[in-house]
């Protein structure tokens, strides 16, 4: 998709010269990809404390070859 961004040429500059890649667009990815995967983490430690634990769950079991 072709989208037209106004962006800081200082800042991808940097941003270009840090990630190591080859082109401005895969730079751009690059980033946004890390963006999203940091708010996803963010958002999965945020559950901690919200979800309930089961105290009989026994994790070594699941781990069993034969069950």
């Amino acid at each position: 998709m072709a989208t037209n961004l106004d962006l800081d040429p200082r800042l991808l500059d940097r941003a270009f010269h840090l990630s190591g890649e080859r082109t401005k667009k895969a730079t751009v990815t690059r980033a946004l990809e890390e963006y999203v995967a940091r708010l996803e983490q963010r958002r999965a430690t945020e559950l901690f404390g919200e979800l309930e634990w089961d105290a009989t769950y026994d994790y070594k079991a699941e781990r069993s070859r034969d069950g």
